[in-house]
């Protein structure tokens, strides 16, 4: 196997999750693009290749058994191992999510996604992580997730609107996060979650305010962890954030 740091970062077609591998492949990483959309997935291995990056495709649908299982074994074959996943694929599920009149199916379809999606990918990618000498995880989260800040004086400006679907399936993924670290304590392998900000893309109509440089930062950070490094963390550019 090669010396090369091996990384797979789904929804990396675009924005933060772009990104991330931007960042990691500028730092000598090969780099598996993973996402659904063919057309965008080769475009952004093409533009990360020609900024220099070795850079691969990843067909990756995170809801997806079988994609999921063919994806595993497209990165075995070409790699061995991978040295670290970025489980960055997420949805909002729209702007209306008052908890009074959300329509249930939003909800599944948001955590099927934002959280069933993580536990899918993670469980397939285990086997090669743990055939890295210094495996990491480093999942997508928000801020909004927390149950501090959404309980706090904050309100609005620390948490963001009322949104029953995607917040609380952030805070059910830093707790499924957490459920990880405990089970793989006995290993190498770190794992801790990262709010990006309230960053400029798609996900939230390019509202945000960070660029999505910006907010890959603390995520590249964290999947470049050394030995010694946290897990079971929850970390935005500021520092920790409380749960």
């Amino acid at each position: 196997m090669s010396d090369t740091k091996i990384v797979l970062v789904t929804g990396a077609n675009k924005g933060i999750g772009y990104e991330i591998a931007a960042g990691l492949g500028a730092l000598g990483w090969s780099v598996g693009v993973g996402a659904r959309d063919e057309t965008r997935r080769d475009a952004a291995v093409a533009r990360l290749r020609e900024s220099g990056v070795d850079a691969f495709g990843v067909p990756l649908d995170v809801t997806d058994d079988r994609s999921v299982a063919a994806a595993a074994d497209l990165i075995a074959e070409r790699a061995g191992r991978l040295d670290a996943l970025v489980n960055n694929a997420g949805i909002t599920g729209g702007r209306q999510q008052q908890p009074s009149s959300v329509d249930p199916g939003v909800i599944r379809t948001v955590v099927e996604t934002n959280v069933i999606g993580v536990i899918r990918v993670t469980n397939a990618m285990l086997p090669l992580l743990q055939r890295s000498a210094s495996p990491r995880i480093v999942n997508m989260s928000s801020s909004v997730g927390s149950l501090t800040r959404q309980s706090g004086p904050g309100g609005e400006t620390s948490t963001g609107p009322v949104a029953v679907a995607y917040a609380p399936s952030k805070s059910f993924l830093n707790a499924v996060t957490l459920q990880y670290v405990r089970e793989l304590a006995d290993t190498n392998i770190l794992i801790n979650c990262v709010c990006p900000g309230f960053v400029a893309t798609d996900l939230n109509g390019f509202r945000g305010v960070r660029t999505p440089q910006e907010g890959a930062a603390t995520a590249i950070r964290l999947a470049t962890l050394p030995d010694e490094g946290p897990t079971g963390g929850f970390f935005e550019d500021a520092g920790v954030v409380p749960w």
